[in-house]
């Protein structure tokens, strides 16, 4: 199993990963509770943790019984999708996006949150204040941003160099590695493989969220992204029917 958490999951986490797994992204409250007592979790805490999701807009109730995810998460949910497809918009054409903070004087709270927005659209930081990426994703900024970033394109002298500044490829290829060795260790067929296969599952799907998506021609070569995605698309597959079988007993 591969452990990145130094804390044990919190009702709310599983939660919010056990809803942001499923497509549509809801659950019964019974089968929810259930999951969390995989954890040590009481059935109390768990529904407490389902009320204060729904007063935080995290969460919405049928009220007959089933949760789905609404808000950040729902968004959160979107973007997870996206990675773990990990299709591109267009093909690559040489050219690069460029996003220039242009406002100055922000609080940090705005600067972080416009940081974390930069981060989701697949920029990455070449120094303070200016934001680059290939232009083989489309990269669309919230309208918040619209004032305070400049976006334009550009065609640098050497992208190779410039992919492997902005971000740390033999890194996320290292750790991509490990978590394939992980499923191979991890056969989830079954109910003692659920505990450890979630954190599993959600150690994978958090890497794939920091994928740079590059295009192909400036990838090391052996990029293990696509291997990544199938093989854990069929471990994914074996996990949610030993879970689906669990449920029912």
């Amino acid at each position: 199993m591969v452990q990145e958490r130094n804390k044990p999951f919190t009702a709310r986490s599983v939660l919010a990963s056990a809803l942001l797994g499923m497509d549509p992204p809801e659950l019964p409250v019974a089968q929810l509770v259930r999951l969390t007592g995989l954890f040590g979790i009481s059935a109390n805490r768990a529904r407490v943790a389902l009320s204060r999701m729904v007063a935080a807009g995290e969460a919405t109730t049928d009220g007959a019984g089933t949760y789905r995810l609404a808000g950040r998460l729902r968004e959160r949910q979107a973007r997870q999708s996206a990675s773990r497809a990990g299709v591109t918009a267009v093909p690559y054409s040489g050219q690069w996006w460029v996003a220039v903070v242009v406002t100055s004087g922000s609080t940090a709270e705005i600067r972080t949150a416009r940081r974390r927005s930069l981060a989701y659209a697949r920029l990455a930081e070449l120094r303070e204040g200016v934001w680059m990426r290939p232009d083989n994703v489309d990269v669309r900024l919230p309208a918040d941003l619209h004032s305070d970033v400049e976006l334009m394109s550009a065609r640098p002298r050497g992208p190779d160099r410039l992919a492997g500044v902005l971000w740390d490829l033999p890194a996320w290829a290292g750790r991509a590695n490990q978590l394939l060795d992980a499923m191979a260790g991890l056969l989830p067929d079954e109910p003692q493989a659920l505990a450890p296969g979630f954190e599993l599952s959600a150690a994978v799907l958090r890497h794939l969220q920091a994928d740079p998506l590059l295009p192909e021609e400036l990838l090391p070569a052996r990029w293990p992204g696509a291997r990544l995605r199938a093989d854990y698309d069929r471990w994914d597959a074996r996990y949610r029917a030993t879970l689906r079988a669990w449920s029912r007993a």
